[in-house]
């Protein structure tokens, strides 16, 4: 289930965001863990002390540019020219590159695991992996298998004939995994976070968003997909006039769905996330959708009530059930379950999903090869496995002690801030500083890794094995349910390039894969690492004090913690970094089109109050080591060099396709802009490259935005 509430600092655009890195080759059965009696990791700056040449490349500068100008320009131009995007990917960047060079580390786990899973021990990680990934790459018998694998449930859709009739495949599809229309999972719940409760969302639209079904400007794309709904449909023998007939009713049927959703802005409102009801008073909203039949299909025991997150879509859903007509049920079931098991089909279904999904609305030339697609379902599928061997390859006890050591120092600093707040009563910062002091810190993967014994992964069945592990990882979701909550559960894969806040068990979580260059450096100077690690440390950790995450307390609750007084000086302070992010129109030939500041919003503080922190902290380690203070390095300062590494983090470039369609869905601003927007509110940078007022970077006076 997707968790709504979970902040990450990137959006994550494929399966296997993750990364390699050298290091000491461990155990695969067992994580790296520091030994109590090793000795302590040297300090960052005795290991800049011992670098043998910086860790920045200034030849990628580009000095025609004037960096209180345009300073993402200034860091990042000349290397977007010199790495154009390539053609299996929609974006190109800092994060994309890590992503691809661990891809072939990832590679090498999973290949050796195929060849190796016959003679390996039974049962084990090692062999599960190699024969899934084994089985995802036989293409003749992908081939040989055409659609014969979903030919069972188009049998039972097929059949349906009654609105009973669906709302009971529904129920019992839920049972393998498989979800349609809505999403069912556990959470923290909202009033009582220490323990989880099962939660349903809103789903089931083929589109990005709800403005893709009537607003006039993408009706080219609505035409698109009409065209691919039929594609699908044809490909499983479905005739071409009663294949474009099901396709109009596919159309109109989540155009309905859609009229009752929610846009992404709406849904970060908590109050959005969150609705708990009674079984009985579900069954108000749903009369045609008995929930007890649905919770005792899964397995679930739901004693107090869960929470029907958006009230609204359900019951257009049940209207649904009650009078849309049997044949247009079975168009929409039809083709999503063509759609959803596209990937894990022959290439004509492959083909023409990536036609759509890729090059439609993103504007991708190209596929991605089959090795690199069959690796994302493995992450899928097994993601956290495949992290506990990943870990063990690359990730060095020494480098978990050093990320602990910035993450101490990124959390005072944060702490400091909120204390000597100008703005904030000391009623509310008192309640501020008992929400840091809960903060939870987990660093590169899982203090316990998970027990893979009841999945059964067998040879040359790709379809098969994803299916048994779709079913295995929603079973394993739902035992959370009326149990505990787990701080220590992670949300991410230990080789995701990426780090995330979770506003409902206040954890902050830093993945293995994302504390090595350009983010974090052994023998890097305390600029580089404050600018880069420490930057996205003091994100996260700024993130239980967005918008959002200002609105749970340090349980995890969703309570106010605020006075009236204190929480509309937040608000009017936050309304002005919407303002400057609305101002922004990332590209180039469609100057109308702006960046969303309500979307990004949360974002957007935690990047100002991530790099405020960081910044800090850095000024406190240069306290400790001033003669690296004083210093000089390929002549920048280390304050230039915090924000150059920043820059650096946020380069790259995006197809247009693309750019359009997170404009519209991510709660992330566009990279380019996220190198500039923080750093333009910060005096330390005007001072550290001599801006004057009137250079954009310069934002004052009522411009200037100051948070945290």
């Amino acid at each position: 289930m997707t968790k709504p509430y979970m902040k990450p600092i990137a959006l994550a655009v494929s399966l296997a965001l993750s990364l390699s890195a050298c290091g000491k080759h461990e155990d695969a059965d067992k994580a790296p863990a520091a030994s109590s009696t090793a000795p302590a990791a040297a300090s960052t700056a005795a290991m800049a002390a011992a670098a043998p040449k910086s860790v920045f490349d200034i030849a990628d500068l580009d000095t025609n540019i004037q960096a209180c100008q345009d300073f993402n320009g200034f860091v990042n131009s000349k290397w977007v020219a010199a790495n154009p995007i390539p053609n299996d990917r929609s974006r190109w960047g800092a994060f994309d590159k890590l992503a691809e060079d661990s891809l072939n580390t990832q590679h090498q786990i999973v290949d050796d695991a195929s060849k190796g899973a016959a003679s390996a021990q039974a049962g084990s990680i090692e062999q599960k992996i190699g024969y899934l990934y084994a089985s995802g790459m036989d293409d003749a018998a992908i081939e040989k298998a055409g659609f014969d694998p979903i030919k069972p449930k188009l049998d039972a859709i097929a059949a349906l004939k009654t609105g009973k009739d669906v709302a009971n495949y529904l129920t019992q599809n839920f049972t393998t995994g498989d979800m349609q229309v809505f999403q069912f999972g556990s959470g923290a719940d909202f009033k009582d976070a220490k323990m989880q409760i099962g939660f349903t969302q809103q789903a089931g639209l083929g589109l990005p968003t709800k403005d893709y079904y009537t607003d006039a400007k993408y009706k080219d794309i609505r035409d698109a997909y009409v065209d691919h709904i039929v594609k699908m449909l044809e490909l499983t023998g479905v005739a071409e006039a009663d294949a474009k007939k099901q396709a109009a009713q596919v159309l109109a049927f989540e155009t309905q769905l859609a009229a009752a959703s929610l846009a992404p802005v709406e849904l970060r409102t908590p109050e959005n996330q969150y609705h708990f009801v009674t079984l009985k008073e579900a069954d108000k909203i749903t009369p045609h959708f008995n929930w007890e039949d649905f919770f005792k299909a899964q397995g679930v025991t739901v004693d107090k009530g869960f929470s029907l997150s958006q009230p609204k879509f359900f019951a257009q859903f049940d209207k649904m059930l009650a009078s849309t007509p049997a044949d247009q049920w079975q168009a929409y079931l039809r083709f999503h379950t063509i759609d959803d098991a596209s990937p894990l089909l022959s290439k004509a279904f492959q083909d023409a999903r990536f036609d759509f999904y890729g090059k439609t609305l993103s504007g991708q030339p190209e596929q991605k090869p089959r090795w690199k697609r069959v690796l994302g379902g493995v992450n899928e599928s097994m993601g956290e496995a495949l992290g506990q061997l990943y870990v063990a390859k690359v990730f060095t006890p020494e480098a978990k002690q050093r990320a602990e050591e910035l993450v101490t120092n990124v959390r005072n600093a944060l702490k400091a801030r909120i204390e000597n707040l100008d703005w904030m009563s000391a009623e509310t910062k008192e309640k501020a500083v008992a929400k840091w002091n809960t903060f939870l810190p987990k660093i590169g993967y899982p203090d316990k890794w998970r027990d893979w014994s009841g999945l059964d992964i067998k040879q040359g069945d790709y379809y098969g094995n994803v299916m048994a592990a779709a079913k295995f990882n929603y079973q394993y979701d739902l035992n959370k349910i009326g149990k505990p909550t787990d701080r220590k559960d992670w949300g991410m894969t230990p080789q995701t390039v990426n780090a995330y806040y979770n506003p409902t068990d206040n954890t902050i979580n830093f993945p293995a894969a994302i504390l090595q260059p350009p983010f974090f450096y052994a023998n890097g100077d305390d600029a580089i690492n404050y600018g880069g690690i420490g930057a996205v440390i003091g994100h996260e950790a700024s993130h239980g004090f967005d918008d959002e995450g200002s609105q749970f307390d340090g349980e995890g609750n969703n309570a106010n913690w605020w006075t009236k007084e204190d929480k509309d000086k937040f608000e009017a302070r936050t309304a002005k970094l919407v303002a400057q992010f609305n101002d922004y129109a990332p590209i180039k030939d469609k100057p109308d089109v702006h960046v969303n500041g309500q979307l990004t919003l949360g974002e957007n503080i935690a990047d100002l109050g991530g790099l405020n922190v960081a910044y800090d902290a850095l000024q406190e380690a240069l306290k400790k080591n001033p003669q690296e203070a004083a210093a000089k390095i390929d002549g920048y300062t280390e304050d230039q060099r915090f924000f150059l590494n920043w820059a650096r983090v946020w380069r790259g470039s995006v197809r247009e396709k693309e750019a359009l369609l997170r404009l519209n869905t991510d709660p992330h601003a566009p990279a380019s802009l996220r190198a500039m927007g923080a750093p333009s509110n910060m005096e330390a940078f005007a001072t550290a490259y001599q801006c004057k007022p009137g250079d954009t970077m310069v934002r004052s006076g009522e411009k200037q935005v100051k948070i945290w």
